[in-house]
């Protein structure tokens, strides 16, 4: 006679033999369609989460490499600013047209630095502006800091003298450019002295636009450029100012005017758009491959270690894919449009 239970007990084990559970574990197989499924769910978590941790990158992370960067610009410019540059003869490139007058000690005889040299100590009261200019607008350039177009003449020389600068990431030293107003001062301390422009006007370009960089006839201006709107780099931000005469000790100083237009200047060269251009994607993925081998490494490696020993694995493994995460956020920032 058959014990009480023992029919539900071998229906039970019927049930459990004919049960979607894989022999030894406790959860249900994944048929093809659900691990591809499985597969790009979690891809799409990861590559969310690596969204979600470049924005505190962008608006942090680049703002600490550029106060270093700020740091050495200051120390150097420091440095020559206690010790003036040897003036060229006149008519030589980079010097601009040869001036006259009392203007010609502080207008135009200061040959432009090398690409990565600093400029000149950029301040902006109105908006708490206090930057060191490096020279060139490529995409390491504007990391460091402002940079000055090396086709248009350095602040203080006749000509429009052109800057660009980050407005969202990299310290975002242009960051509040659309609040100056007609009346506004820019300072440029140079080795040449301390000078003072008024700003004119603000207007928006497309970055193709390049005639906002050309001289004025009758005066000397600084154009001073960035991407707008804010978080985008469809358009350009422009703000035009005219040189109105402070010098290092106060004294008025009169700049000749700019050379006419289309006149022979060494000071100017083409300029191909308003910010310079970003860098290539293909670093993005190599950095990228980096990060996920080490992730990988990682797992492989934890799974063969004794349980004792894993958290060495752990530590060391994240901190291999955090770094490869870094260098590949860093090359994401390069991808971007130089004044973003």
């Amino acid at each position: 006679m058959e014990q009480p239970g023992t029919g539900l007990r071998r229906r039970a084990g019927r049930t459990l033999s004919t049960s979607p559970l894989q022999p030894g574990t406790d959860r249900p197989g994944w048929s093809p369609g659900s691990r591809i499924t499985r597969a790009v769910g979690l891809t799409l978590v990861v590559l969310g989460l690596l969204a979600v941790a470049f924005v505190p990158f962008q608006l942090w992370g680049t703002a600490l490499y550029q106060y270093r960067a700020q740091s050495a610009l200051r120390n150097q410019l420091q440095g020559e600013l206690n010790t003036p540059r040897t003036a060229s003869p006149p008519g030589k490139p980079g010097s601009g047209s040869a001036p006259t007058g009392a203007a010609a000690e502080l207008g135009t005889q200061t040959a432009a630095p090398a690409v990565g040299q600093p400029v000149a100590l950029l301040t902006i009261p109105t908006i708490g502006v206090s930057q060191v200019v490096v020279q060139g607008v490529d995409t390491a350039r504007l990391r460091e800091g402002p940079g000055h177009y090396p086709g248009t003449p350095l602040p203080g020389q006749p000509g429009n003298a052109a800057v660009a600068g980050h407005r969202t990431t990299y310290g975002a030293p242009f960051s509040h450019l659309d609040a100056l107003r007609p009346g506004d001062f820019v300072y440029f301390r140079t080795v040449q002295g301390l000078f003072r422009y008024t700003v004119l006007r603000t207007l928006v370009v497309s970055p193709s636009d390049v005639a906002v960089l050309d001289r004025a006839p009758s005066m000397s201006t600084v154009t001073l450029t960035t991407c707008n709107p804010r978080y985008s780099a469809a358009q350009r931000l422009v703000v035009v100012a005219a040189f109105s005469g402070d010098s290092a000790d106060g004294a008025p100083v009169q700049l000749p005017p700019s050379p006419a237009t289309g006149a022979a200047d060494p000071g100017y060269a083409p300029i191909g758009d308003l910010g310079g251009a970003g860098g290539g994607v293909l670093l993005v993925v190599d950095w990228l491959l980096v990060a996920l081998a080490a992730v990988v490494a990682t797992r492989i490696v934890w799974v063969r270690t004794p349980r004792r020993r894993r958290w060495m694995v752990t530590t060391t493994g994240s901190l291999v894919t955090m770094a490869a995460l870094f260098l590949c956020f860093s090359a994401v920032s390069l991808a971007l449009p130089a004044s973003f």
